[in-house]
């Protein structure tokens, strides 16, 4: 048996997880095509490498299938209730920063806070006769963060393509979604409220606490954090 880690199979996010683990005398390597999801450890014995999307990580630690992995706390948050029974953090990996924000169209003038969309939706619903629609990926951090500020009338819409254009698009009247910059949101002529950050994310070690350690698990994941200080 091996310690499984697992970690974003592309783009920036793989890559900034593998010159974290190389800077702390652990090479990840990704072997075959791309399009192969397979890798190779070096400098810890009894470890294996799981490429997978940052998506699936959360669930699969959750279901004890790997023992360590790599993603967003956006992501954690989002995808595990109770995830701190699911999981342990071991350390915020310092890239991958995004916030979890509420953004309304920059020409409501009258609305910048919670309390001023709570107003706005309750105006909504009684002007079109149907609550308000925010658009966004994170369906359950959303409602809590809203029903626990006090807004009432709005109705969350899927969105799986570029949230910020669902305003434009008429699909939607706000957006809840990640934002590391806020250039797109400017864009789409969309403002944040100025108490609208649900959450601070960032890429992140998780441990799984479901997963089966044996003494060959155990032994890797005493290495690996003695490498990780």
């Amino acid at each position: 048996m091996s310690l499984k880690l697992g970690v974003p199979s592309k783009g920036r996010l793989m890559e900034k997880s593998f010159a974290w683990f190389e800077k702390r005398g652990i090479t990840l390597s990704r072997t075959g095509s791309d399009r192969e999801y397979a890798g190779h450890v070096d400098g810890v014995d009894g470890v294996s490498l799981v490429l997978l999307s940052a998506g699936e990580i959360p669930r699969e630690l959750a279901a004890g299938r790997i023992h360590l992995g790599i993603t967003g706390t956006d992501l954690v948050h989002e995808k595990l209730p109770r995830w701190e029974q699911q999981v342990q953090e071991v350390a915020p990996l310092g890239f991958g920063q995004a916030d979890l924000i509420i953004a309304v169209p920059a020409c409501w003038v009258d609305v910048d806070t919670l309390d001023d969309l709570d107003a706005a939706s309750s105006a909504f619903r009684a002007r079109h006769g149907h609550r308000l629609r925010i658009a966004t990926k994170y369906h359950r951090l959303v409602r809590e963060f809203l029903t626990d500020a006090g807004v009432a009338d709005f109705a969350l819409v899927d969105s799986q393509g570029a949230t910020e254009g669902t305003v434009k698009n008429e699909t939607a009247e706000a957006i809840a979604d990640i934002t590391s910059t806020g250039e797109t949101l400017r864009a789409n002529h969309l403002k944040i409220l100025s108490d609208g950050v649900i959450l601070k994310s960032q890429a992140t070690l998780w441990r799984s606490r479901t997963a089966a350690y044996g003494p060959s698990e155990k032994k890797a994941l005493d290495a690996i954090m003695e490498r990780l200080g």
